[in-house]
């Protein structure tokens, strides 16, 4: 193999994306392991290389004596018309290996479009794509990540899928394997050991009954042992996690090339439209100690000359002040910069990152999600109009010039006036830059507006999209009214987001549409220049199923919901509770406020709230 692409290699647009010998990758002896798995991307190397989570479980696995991982990710498209053309079957990057050896193939589920991606990974690694087709000496296909949680779209091609936190229950994954396998069991045998842990869902163990509207009736295991609900996996002291410190180096430039230190894991501050802030639930944060350790590892053992805290809300971390002075002051003497990917919108932020840019200094970014307060209060978004514009201030008047804001549009409840409110919202930004004299051929307001995409496990779950056209028109809308030449608007294909909103809220019925999407073409559907609409349309049309009917579909409270069996901690009578709040423009504060909203999860768990408090958090 490795001879065989040493020749092919030289005819793609980015070879660096298929050779491995990365710094820091591990090769391991084959046949030293009982177990060897693939850990797959969807999408091309560089997005891949910049998720913190394959890092992580690399690390994990590849620490084990008798495990190893290697990675794949998707070839672009003209890796593979050439591998297709020549037969090369889909490899690994540090042995160049054919996936199809390895006992287990691993995916992550990032982003709902890239669903194709997986099925073409499959096709190309010579493998069936239903399940059901696949041989006892075929490799184990699991799935974990967020897109796991409503995991039915994709029932028909996945053996299991990971619910939660995959450092909680990888071992016992392999652990369960390597049993199975010295007791010579059949992968059935092994499919109803693993559904015994907690945490893994093998789809092909229930079975999905339907109301004459569509609707489902119910979902249930079809054998005994196999439970009815599935409950996620929680890592519960983040001081004890597995944690890379020899990540590997990107051999080109990754989407996020620098150091990635995981501050934190969770938010409580419930955005009602934000899943992850359910699925990572609670919040764990680690000692200040572990942090700088594990920074000093990573920079001496990298090279990079960036330090990203990352979370889901970095900002929040109650210790971040003290960690940021102890970082710069180790740091930045060898011009290693600390960046902070999430701000929130208020002059504290503004303060962290000027100190934290001083030695280099990018552009903020602020969210404020909606453009009126009425509406920031039914998406529960905790930052009023004052908020925004003394953090601008504060920003220009510390030295920016740049200023990027995040939109959402068609959330619940949103009417025109809204849409006003975040033109105004702009151009009050400008009118603060100029105020504060920033140079008028400098200053630049960005605003990027997203489409509001139904999510699982969210107060908005029962919500449907805006239709396509109402998208559109908002679109066209905004762009008339933010007409000037200090703002830059930018805004996502609304026939991107209608298809993820029916993906996301999908079920089972949906399999047969993503196998024929992939056979007629789709690929790397969340690039803008791959993504081919009518073809999607094509495949919903030739199996009878109309995307209308996910995306714009309204549920009522006692539905049963596609991903109703699949338990994240947080009580679906809490999510109700949210969402009727929604309705009347009601807000919930931050639990780490001391004030319990009683989402069910920590309880469940055994674990004490972390309650925020001291210097660093007075104001929020």
């Amino acid at each position: 193999m490795q001879q065989k692409l040493e020749k092919l290699l030289p005819y793609v647009q980015k070879p660096a994306r298929y050779a491995g010998g990365e710094w820091n990758s591990i090769k391991k002896e084959w046949n030293s392991v009982k177990v060897r798995m693939a850990f797959a991307f969807p999408d091309v190397y560089e997005v891949g290389m910049s998720y913190l989570g394959l890092q992580i479980l690399y690390n994990l696995v590849n620490q084990r004596e008798d495990a190893l991982m290697e990675r794949t990710f998707a070839p672009w498209v003209d890796m593979e018309t050439i591998m297709r053309r020549e037969k090369v079957p889909l490899f690994t990057l540090e042995s160049h290996r054919p996936v199809k050896d390895f006992d287990i193939l691993a995916f992550t589920l990032q982003y709902e479009m890239t669903f194709t991606n997986i099925l073409n990974m499959l096709d190309l690694a010579g493998l069936p794509l239903e399940s059901a087709c696949r041989d006892e000496k075929m490799p184990l296909v699991i799935a974990g990540g967020p897109c796991a949680f409503n995991p039915e779209p994709l029932a028909d091609f996945i053996d299991l899928f990971v619910l939660g936190e995959g450092e909680e229950v990888l071992n016992e994954i392999i652990d369960t394997y390597i049993e199975a396998k010295e007791k010579n069991l059949s992968r059935r045998e092994l499919l109803f050991k693993l559904a015994g842990l907690e945490g893994i869902y093998v789809p092909s163990f229930y079975q999905v009954e339907y109301h004459g509207n569509g609707k489902i009736k119910s979902v249930s295991p079809k054998y005994p042992g196999v439970p009815p609900v599935v409950n996620k996996r929680v890592l519960k002291d983040m001081n004890k996690a597995p944690f890379p410190t020899h990540s590997i180096v990107p051999s080109l430039g990754a989407v996020h090339d620098r150091v990635m230190l995981e501050v934190q894991r969770g938010c409580t501050r419930g955005c009602r439209f934000c899943q992850a802030g359910v699925l990572y639930r609670p919040v764990r944060e680690k000692e200040p100690e572990i942090l700088l350790k594990q920074a000093e590892e990573l920079v001496k053992n990298t090279g990079y000359n960036e330090i990203s805290l990352t979370s889901l809300s970095t900002a929040d971390y109650s210790k971040v002040r003290p960690l940021i002075k102890a970082l710069l002051d180790e740091h930045s003497q060898k011009g290693v910069n600390v960046s902070l990917p999430s701000l929130r919108v208020d002059a504290f932020s503004v303060d962290m990152a000027k100190e934290v840019q001083r030695v280099r200094r990018s552009t903020l970014t602020f969210a404020p999600e909606a453009g009126t307060q009425r509406l920031r209060d039914v998406i529960n978004k905790g930052v009023t109009e004052e908020n925004l514009i003394k953090a601008v201030t504060a920003a220009f008047a510390a030295g920016w010039h740049s200023i990027k804001l995040y939109f959402m549009i068609g959330l619940p409840t949103e009417t025109y006036e809204d849409l006003d409110g975040i033109a105004n919202l702009a151009r009050a930004v400008v009118k603060a830059g100029l105020e504060q004299g920033v140079s008028r051929r400098r200053l630049k307001v960005t605003v990027s507006a997203s489409s509001f995409v139904p999510k699982s496990h969210t107060p908005f779950q029962w919500e449907p999209q805006d239709k396509l056209e109402e998208l559109r028109n908002k679109q066209k809308y905004l762009k008339e009214k933010l007409k000037d030449k200090y703002i830059v608007f930018n805004y996502h294909d609304s026939k991107v987001s209608f298809l993820e909103a029916a993906l996301s809220r999908g079920d089972r019925r949906l399999g047969p549409v993503l196998k024929q999407a992939f056979e007629i073409g789709c690929r790397f559907d969340g690039w803008d220049e791959c993504f081919k609409y009518e073809k999607w349309l094509e495949a919903f049309e030739g199996t009878g199923i109309t995307p209308q009917w996910y995306a714009y579909q309204r549920y009522d409270y006692d539905d049963i919901l596609p991903w109703d069996h699949i338990n994240t901690g947080v009580s679906k009578r809490y999510l109700i509770l949210e969402h009727k709040k929604a309705v009347k423009e009601e807000v919930t504060a931050d639990c780490r406020s001391g004030r319990c909203p009683g989402c069910g999860l920590c309880p469940s768990l055994d674990i004490k709230p972390l309650v925020l408090g001291g210097e660093d958090h007075a104001q929020i």
